[in-house]
């Protein structure tokens, strides 16, 4: 029917051009395109997830990895001071503080601290005379044998003790030559005449 209405348009000279039908079927080489570009996008997102992936687990996993550092890092301290670092530390944090209790009283009233119930704050008094000197005694020791001061310790401590019996000592230096001058004597460590007796 189409055919015979071309024909007649045709033999009365009116000349019609019909559309192309477009094609439903994509070329081979379109198709290879359109894979090509979802291969690429594809492989874009997994390389955008891994990296997210990554972060993810260097946010999570790293805080517990530096807390495991430190903690084996504060035990490898611990042992290196041994048994003998411990007990300088826990003494110097108790000499320390003693011993400038009796040198403010020794400035003040020209005599130490008083025995106390039983002479034990008097024999705590000489202990942390004894552990400041015997701290510095190692610390110079050390230094002599090593070429350095004591290990720091754990948490610095062993060296914050070192510092500060060093100044304590120089404090007692101090306040025994001021002492000798103002009061003509330096009390010994047992209650006598000028002092408790």
């Amino acid at each position: 029917m189409e055919t015979v209405r071309a024909m007649a348009l045709s033999s009365s000279g009116t000349s019609i051009a019909f559309p192309r039908p477009c094609s439903a079927i994509a070329s081979p080489s379109s198709s290879r395109v359109l894979r090509s570009i979802n291969l690429t996008s594809f492989f874009r997102g997994s390389s955008k997830l891994h990296r997210h992936k990554s972060a993810y687990a260097a946010r999570t996993e790293t805080p517990r990895g530096l807390g495991l550092t430190v903690v084996a890092a504060q035990s490898e301290d611990a042992e290196s001071v041994g048994p003998v670092g411990v007990g300088a530390i826990a003494g110097g944090l108790v000499a320390v503080p003693v011993v400038a209790w009796s040198l403010y009283t020794l400035k003040t009233t020209g005599c130490g601290l008083p025995p106390g119930p039983g002479g034990a704050i008097g024999a705590l008094e000489g202990v942390s005379y004894l552990v400041i000197l015997g701290v510095i005694g190692w610390s110079i020791y050390t230094k002599v044998k090593t070429g350095a001061g004591l290990p720091s310790g754990p948490f610095g401590l062993l060296g914050a003790v070192e510092g500060l019996s060093y100044l304590t000592f120089l404090a007692i230096l101090v306040v025994f030559g001021l002492q000798a001058l103002d009061f003509g004597f330096i009390p010994g460590p047992l209650p006598g005449e000028q002092c408790f007796g």
